[in-house]
């Protein structure tokens, strides 16, 4: 049974960083809740989600665009002074006049090259690319936090395995002092076991220290409050090994990872700007329609009767050729040709990116299995080795140096086998990302 270590940030070991004014209350955080305060609190998601909106409002703007007229009112008010015309006797004449104007308009565009069409996919493609860039910065994200984590894991439990050792060095040392004290052991002896547990006091000194700063960054990462704590829950899920088809994960990936898919969606608006540019060669149709009246105060009649005999209707269509516009139209066609070639070469570059990622993700994940499970073989030979040792040194049968020698090539073997353990551990992850499994629900 493994036992859950329970690992907090503690105002004694870093009162200048956390504040004296911590809260008493400890939370304790699992690795997905870990990953999901990150996310909830990052600045690049808060970024993200602000492009996000403007993506949203761009795919709103140009369906208004292309399904809805231009409609424009305006009203207008002023004194004339000096000679006017008199509306009865069309004569000039000196006086001081009043007039105001009233009128509304409406205008749609009715064929301008398909523009209004491509611009409303570009904006679907482009509020996609968006929601998919967010989702892509909270997997860099969750895997940034995964792997803080499991080093603060590693830390701690390696701290805890040097409070073991001291403890038993210690041991060890009181009973060779008496043997020594009984002729049966030399000062050589005792000596050589006290450098032993000075050593192990100082691994634990600079392990304390590694983990503190594995702390602290995993708490950046997550935006935790400087002056608050939290615990972690190094509780290890079951080791197990990945038993998914390479070639499956491979397809998938090509199909669903978000850089193909947003490599795919910018070859796809590149095509539609080029093909937007083409059209614009053809003459763009629009219409229009207005209404205005006025009021004058020349005019006898009231000002309801005046914007009745004043009122006019207006309609009509507007046929625009282009002919010659210093050749803009063909240097902007050359442009988005360009832009599609660059689109479609980054889509096939992703797609062997993705594929070479994925392919060796297997293999990251196949070899460090591999590694752990020899690890775990290593750290049975080497702790059955240091149980028979520790007996030898307490009936002694063998020299401290002896002793020493066992006691390092354990610790090294239980290093080894939890390193080995956490990296397995992220690279199955990886490799489940790929195959459709966000990290914070693996």
């Amino acid at each position: 049974m493994q036992k859950q270590l329970i690992i907090g940030i503690l105002m004694a070991i870093a009162p200048s960083t956390f504040g004296a004014n911590a809260s008493d209350s400890v939370r304790t955080m699992t690795l997905k809740e870990c990953m999901e305060y990150a996310v909830s609190n990052s600045t690049k998601i808060r970024i993200r989600e602000a492009a996000v909106g403007d993506a949203q409002i761009a795919r709103r703007d140009a369906i208004l665009s292309a399904l809805t007229p231009q409609i424009d009112a305006g009203a207008s008010a002023g004194y004339n002074f000096g000679r006017s015309i008199d509306p009865q006797t069309n004569t000039y004449f000196n006086t001081t006049s009043f007039s105001n104007n009233y009128n509304i308009s409406a205008g749609i565009t009715l064929f301008n090259g398909f523009q209004a069409v491509n611009n409303m996919r570009v904006s679907k493609t482009s509020l996609a690319i968006s929601r998919t860039e967010r989702e892509q910065n909270e997997a860099e994200i969750c895997l940034a936090v995964m792997e803080a984590y499991y080093n603060v894991v590693y830390y701690c439990r390696l701290c805890q395995l040097f409070d073991e050792q001291i403890a038993t060095a210690r041991t060890a040392l009181e009973k060779m002092r008496r043997q020594e004290e009984l002729g049966q052991k030399s000062r050589a002896d005792v000596i050589q076991l006290e450098a032993d547990l000075a050593d192990r006091e100082y691994d634990l000194v600079s392990t304390r220290q590694m983990r503190d700063e594995q702390i602290m960054n995993l708490s950046d990462l997550m935006f935790f409050p400087m002056d608050e704590q939290f615990t972690v829950d190094t509780t290890m899920p079951m080791v197990t090994a990945d038993t998914q088809a390479e070639e499956d994960v491979v397809n998938y990936a090509l199909g669903n990872n978000p850089d193909v898919k947003i490599a795919g969606w910018r070859a796809e608006n590149a095509k539609r700007e080029l093909s937007t540019a083409k059209w614009q060669m053809l003459p763009r149709l629009s219409a229009s329609a207005g209404w205005g009246t006025g009021f004058n105060s020349v005019d006898q009649n009231d000002f309801n009767t005046q914007l009745r005999n004043h009122a006019g209707e207006s309609i009509g269509l507007s046929l625009s050729i282009p002919i010659f516009n210093r050749l803009n139209r063909y240097s902007e066609i050359s442009r988005k040709k360009n832009s599609y070639i660059r689109a479609t070469a980054e889509l096939d570059q992703k797609n062997r990116e993705t594929e070479s990622a994925v392919r060796k993700a297997f293999n990251d994940c196949n070899t460090a299995m591999a590694a752990y499970q020899q690890a775990c073989k290593k750290t049975e030979i080497q702790q059955e080795a240091y149980q028979l040792n520790q007996k030898r040194m307490e009936q002694g049968l063998i020299s401290g140096l002896e002793y020493q020698t066992a006691v390092n090539n354990y610790l090294k073997a239980k290093s080894d086998n939890m390193n080995s353990l956490f990296t397995y551990l992220i690279k199955q992850s990886v490799l489940k990302y790929y195959s459709g499994i966000d990290y914070v629900n693996q």
